[in-house]
């Protein structure tokens, strides 16, 4: 299945046809629907183009079409990974039902905001059900195609050392086939083998071009754990030059799961590759971005806000603080004061010790343990980010305890730093909760993919598949 970088994230090709084919079915579902509801209304073709008075069916289409197929986002419905379990149609059906659930409240407020897109309850409930109907046969084949070989590359990797065996090990062994089909190792001479016997190819390093060409190869993974002991680079050249894509451990890893690869890496990697680069123009839009989503946030939320603070009071009587105060890191290693609404009884934290939240913590409240799987209790954040602390998007900061702990233990961890902390972040999608030294590892991986990719549209769509997060009460504790 191959895959296309799009302001700096990779995007697999078929999924991006299925949004395609998706926003057509949305399209045409409100074309159909006009027809439906108002065919004996229409004189000619000129009439067709007004629903009532005022009111054209392109922008109504194109309003509609937007909103659903950003809720279909926001639910993770172009993600490969929602496409690989067991109960995948079932699953996909239901999570289609709550996205057009949410377009559609979105729309609701819309039509009060902007009466001349407003559809009529009929017209709307057309549009709908056939909107279902069509994704539902969209979805239904492009599942019974998207498991067939001829969506996936085919996938070889040169070397059959510890980086060979960390390369599939990493990935979730054979079974992760959704994007590519795995064809087998060639040995390099002298180097000790660390894969299964049968999956290694024995090629003379003068066949790695014929055997590639012979077998449709679509992408070789260089994996060899010592290049200066032997590196077949006139073979490589042969396919580079054939156009077969040649890629490292640490690339693969970040273009299949969104992240960096710790144990592959090493710093001249990070110098030489692309991204890790920022600039003051990009700085300024993403400032402004803050500010006006944060101060959009806070008026919607408002409701919530004032009802959070009164039960959270109420539960102690009025006696002790709403909000939480902690100390954390944020760019350059700067410390700043962190708001959150108070979800943990005063005496959480014996003698001021930092300690990991951890699984059915009795120390969280009963009012706690809503605001923490709904993400209210970080709402208070919003002034961390007016204020220039933090951003919308980014690595979610630590406490300066854990952070000197973690970067003592954890190479690279103070690179998270570079950019300003966030309230949502890259690895709050793709890992849960942290609580412990290895999870900090594995989401310091993502961190650092953020850090080497991020840009404005990046944080929109991960501020998007956030909503699926608080939703579905991932990850939270």
């Amino acid at each position: 299945m191959a895959t296309i970088k799009i302001f700096s994230n990779f995007i697999r090709i078929p999924f991006i046809f299925l949004g395609i084919f998706e926003a057509f079915a949305f399209i045409v579902s409100v074309y159909s629907a006009a027809l439906i509801r108002f065919q004996g209304n229409y004189l000619s073709i000129g009439d067709f183009l007004n629903v009532q008075s005022g009111q054209n069916i392109g922008l109504i289409a194109t309003v509609y079409t937007i909103v659903m197929m950003l809720s279909m986002v926001a639910l993770g419905h172009y993600q490969s990974q929602q496409h690989v379990s067991k109960h995948m149609f079932i699953n996909t059906m239901l999570r289609c039902f709550v996205a057009l659930s949410i377009g559609s409240i979105v729309l609701i407020i819309l039509y009060y905001l902007f009466p001349s897109i407003y559809m009529g309850r009929g017209f709307y409930t057309i549009s709908v059900v056939l909107s279902l109907f069509g994704i539902i046969i969209i979805r239904a084949i492009f599942m019974s195609y998207v498991d067939q070989n001829n969506l996936k590359r085919n996938l070889l990797i040169i070397g059959t050392g510890f980086k060979a065996e960390k390369l599939i090990a990493e990935n979730g062994g054979l079974r992760d086939g959704v994007s590519y089909k795995f064809k087998g190792y060639v040995a390099i001479k002298d180097e000790v083998s660390r894969v299964h016997e049968s999956n290694i190819i024995h090629l003379p390093m003068d066949g790695i071009f014929d055997y590639a060409k012979s077998n449709h190869i679509d992408e070789i993974i260089l994996a060899i754990d010592d290049r200066r002991k032997y590196y077949p680079d006139e073979e490589l050249l042969k396919c580079k030059l054939s156009g077969i894509n040649i890629i490292d451990p640490v690339c693969f890893l970040e273009q299949e799961q969104g992240k960096v690869n710790l144990e592959m890496m090493n710093p001249s990697w990070m110098i030489l590759g692309n991204g890790f680069s920022h600039n003051s123009i990009e700085v300024g839009f993403s400032r402004v971005f803050d500010v006006l989503a944060s101060l959009m946030i806070f008026i919607m939320m408002l409701p919530i806000l004032i009802v959070t603070a009164f039960l959270i009071s109420a539960g102690s009587r009025f006696k002790y603080p709403i909000f939480h105060k902690q100390v954390r890191v944020g760019i350059e290693g700067k410390e700043f004061t962190l708001y959150k609404f108070r979800s943990m009884n005063i005496n959480a934290e014996e003698g001021g010790r930092a300690i990991w939240a951890s699984k059915n913590d009795v120390r969280i409240t009963l009012i706690g343990k809503f605001i923490r799987k709904t993400r209210i209790d970080e709402l208070p954040q919003i002034f961390n980010i007016l204020k220039g602390d933090m951003r919308l998007v980014g690595p979610r900061p630590e406490r300066p305890e854990f952070v000197d702990d973690l970067s003592n233990k954890i190479p690279f961890y103070k690179k998270r730093h570079t950019v300003k902390p966030g309230l949502a972040g890259w690895a709050q999608l793709k890992y849960p909760y942290g609580a412990n030294e290895h999870d900090a590892y594995e989401k310091l991986q993502y961190d650092l993919y953020y850090v080497k990719n991020n840009n404005i549209i990046m944080d929109f769509f991960i501020l998007l598949q956030t909503i699926e997060i608080v939703l579905m009460g991932k990850g939270a504790r």
